[in-house]
């Protein structure tokens, strides 16, 4: 038996409840992991107080993240010993994912802790980590390079906002972040930001082109913030779009498209290759160190999981979340 936390949907109610699990209950899956930590993203949240359509069946355990090592596995791959990290991939969404202390998993997005980090480093980092990476090297890819002027994040407070910022600066680039948390805008420009803008001021309605502004964002918020940030980006420029804290709508025109050229990059940590995962977390472990992941994160007790997924959901939370399994 082992501990979890379930959700389920009674007479069509949600209800997240903490659950005793036998091994057989979970997914047939190649690997069996012992879970030691996970992490908290928004999507999480979304998932454990019941504001999101995340799970794909009930009853479920959330939690798209997970660091542990293997106690079983059907495949050459993955041996019992092996200290492994999953991030997203349908973990905690089509399948029993990390509020566990035990989940069977797919390989596809499996890979073998990186040895520049420790379990909990890697939790640190996480989908949120990963997916900023993700969009970093898309800007990249892009073309976007530190000359061609700022960089704006929104969204610049959360998991991914935050790291965002730190890679941006640590390869040069200047940062300007969007946040509407003035308390923390010492926090952002420790993480590397050059510039801090109100969240308030990025609302008003844009016109289809405005001044150029951006060689580029990382924008996690989507809607109105979105709108305005095409609307000021400079000619040839790019914005990694990765998040809809906000919303999912976005009301813009074809204008800066076509005009000025720019590009429009969705970002999904889950439609990626191992190949590439691999090197996104290898460019991550060059980039930082053990000091870092703790600067910006938070650990809690597993019996804290309902308290922050609903600070989450409100904008409540600060850099990462990572969840201690086996603390309770």
């Amino acid at each position: 038996m082992f501990k979890a936390i379930v959700v389920d949907k009674v007479d069509g109610q949600h209800r997240a409840t903490y659950e005793h699990w036998r091994e057989e209950q979970l997914p047939d899956k190649p690997v069996l992991v012992e879970v030691a930590y996970s992490s908290l993203n928004f999507k999480d949240g979304l998932a454990v107080t019941g504001k999101g359509k995340i799970l794909r069946s009930y009853p479920m355990i959330p939690g798209i993240d997970l660091a542990g090592t293997v106690i079983d596995s059907d495949t050459s791959e993955f041996k019992v010993g092996d200290a492994v990290v999953l991030t997203g991939a349908g973990l905690g969404e089509d399948y029993c994912g990390g509020y566990a202390q035990k989940a069977r998993v797919d390989t596809e997005a499996l890979i073998k802790l990186p040895t520049a980090f420790r379990p909990q480093d890697a939790m640190a980092v996480g989908t949120a980590g990963f997916t900023a990476m993700l969009a970093v090297a898309a800007l990249q890819k892009a073309g976007i390079t530190p000359d061609q002027g700022p960089i704006v994040v929104s969204g610049a407070a959360g998991g991914v906002g935050s790291i965002a910022i730190a890679i941006l600066a640590r390869m040069g680039y200047s940062v300007t972040a969007v946040t509407g948390r003035e308390e923390l805008h010492q926090y952002l420009r420790e993480l590397g930001a050059s510039d801090i803008i109100s969240r308030e001021q990025m609302p008003q309605s844009a016109r289809p082109l405005e001044s150029q502004k951006w060689a580029g964002a990382v924008d996690n918020v989507g809607g109105q913030i979105l709108a305005k940030i095409i609307a000021e980006t400079k000619g040839n420029g790019a914005i990694a779009s990765c998040g809809l804290a906000a919303s999912h709508e976005l009301h813009t025109t074809v204008m800066p498209f076509i005009l000025r050229a720019i590009k429009l990059l969705g970002i999904n940590s889950t439609l990626v290759t191992k190949e590439h995962r691999l090197n996104m977390w290898q460019q991550l472990s060059e980039l930082f160190e053990t000091t870092f992941w703790e600067k910006i994160s938070k650990t809690i007790r597993f019996s804290q999981i309902p308290e922050y997924a609903e600070k989450i959901t409100k904008g409540e939370i600060r850099g990462r979340v990572i969840v201690d399994i086996n603390a309770e």
